[in-house]
């Protein structure tokens, strides 16, 4: 059962983490053999945890082509729909670069540029995501990223979700490899006979996935390094209990190590809250792990009024934060750490997840603090440029030259010097 408590809920810095230290010799040993033995290596970690008779890692045309004409229509129409709108958002996060005259011959500025090369990564395992290659290859194509590239693990039989297949073909994208877990990682950062190295890697994943994304930042680019789903859920006493037990059970669903909270200062609500969660728990398919999610993290927190609530939401930084009241609004300027936010009775978590247009791939863990949703930042990168004439160089160069000295920089100063010396020379 959901547990139920009086006050605030814990900080990030003291909510339960997973253990992540008996993962990292298995992680470390699986990028190695991935970096010395490529498609090799790939393969034999593919018929190990995937598929039995794995023989291949790039999906073909004709699998692509294959599982499009597999999808039903009201389907591709869904897909269609959700690909438009999240278009439609994320086109607003297009930015210029900019030029300025800093005056007596002096110009700078930034250019804004896409990276040349992505990995997407796409969850599989206990269910398909297509909404997540959604999320991850739309923003990648409006930045302008040359060569996107999705993995994602095969099932047992070998094959990609169809869904999978043709949500990417419909984002423009058919370089699919078989591959999951930190040696798809490993492949996208070091490249392989098969799978290209790419700039960056983007994309949720298994605690595999998040700590070969940690050991490699640096010789690859990553977005984030994502847990468990989370939700956090304000509400008053106009909320509906079962509409709030839904929204938990939503991201219960997802992982034994999701975290389903309601905050509220309403009593009556709480109440109610954990006798429709169990009640709700009872038909859910898949029932055992959402039941495992709700038993150990999932927490209802009685506050004394809803300006606690707000407090207590900023301190935990929710990857997903719904404000389940009349008047949500009043609340939304007073939210400084949330991943994305759900406003109003009537904006269940799950809108995102697939059609409204914002991102899904959130910050976990705490880590709104300091993360941003994916977006197409995560696929631009930014380049300064200057221009001095040599008049403008001049009245500087000796104010460089000092500051260089005092750092005890000789080269830095000199080199700053030099073209003056030169033309007295």
């Amino acid at each position: 059962m959901i547990g139920l408590y009086y006050g605030k809920p814990e900080a990030p810095n003291r909510r339960d983490m997973a253990d992540t230290e008996k993962f990292d010799k298995v992680v470390r040993e699986i990028v190695e053999d991935v970096r010395k033995n490529g498609d090799e290596a790939l393969l034999k970690y593919g018929r190990r945890f995937d598929c039995p008779t794995l023989s291949s890692l790039r999906v073909t045309d004709e699998e692509i082509e294959k599982a499009v004409s597999e999808m039903d229509a009201d389907f591709l129409d869904t897909l269609k729909i959700a690909k438009e709108n999240i278009e439609r958002y994320h086109k607003n996060q297009l930015r210029a670069g900019f030029s300025m005259e800093g005056g007596n011959g002096v110009s700078l500025g930034q250019m804004i540029l896409p990276l040349e090369s992505v990995g997407t990564y796409v969850p599989g395992g206990t269910a398909a995501y297509p909404s997540s290659v959604l999320m991850n290859l739309i923003p990648a194509k409006i930045a302008g990223v040359k060569r996107i590239v999705l993995v994602t693990p095969a099932g047992k039989d070998g094959s990609v979700p169809s869904a999978l297949l043709a949500a990417a073909n419909m984002c423009g994208v058919n370089e699919i490899y078989k591959c999951g877990g930190a040696q798809a990682v490993a492949a996208l950062a070091f490249g392989t006979e098969s799978v290209p190295a790419v700039d960056k890697v983007t994309g949720p994943g298994n605690i595999y996935v998040t700590m070969a994304k940690k050991l490699l930042y640096g010789v690859v680019g990553v977005d984030m390094t994502a847990g468990p789903s989370e939700i956090l859920i304000l509400a008053d006493e106009t909320a509906r209990p079962e509409y709030v037990a839904a929204d938990l059970l939503s991201q219960a669903e997802h992982d034994a190590l999701a975290s389903a909270i309601l905050v509220t200062d309403s009593e009556k609500l709480a109440f109610a809250v954990q006798a429709e969660v169990e009640k709700q728990l009872e038909s859910l398919p898949r029932r055992d792990i959402a039941r495992a999610s709700i038993d150990n993290n999932g927490k209802i927190y009685i506050v004394k009024d809803m300006e606690e609530a707000v407090e207590a939401a900023n301190a935990y930084a929710p990857e997903h934060l719904e404000i389940a009241v009349d008047n949500p609004f009043d609340y939304l300027n007073k939210i400084r750490a949330a991943g994305s936010v759900f406003l109003g009775h009537f904006t269940p978590e799950p809108l995102a997840d697939y059609m409204a247009g914002p991102n899904h791939i959130l910050p976990t863990g705490g880590s709104a603090r300091f993360f941003s949703p994916l977006s197409v930042d995560d696929f631009m990168k930014k380049t300064s440029y200057l221009y001095y004439t040599k008049e403008a160089l001049d009245k500087l160069s000796s104010r460089v030259a000092d500051f260089a000295r005092r750092e005890g920089l000789e080269a830095h100063a000199r080199s700053a010097l030099k073209r003056a010396e030169g033309e007295k020379a």
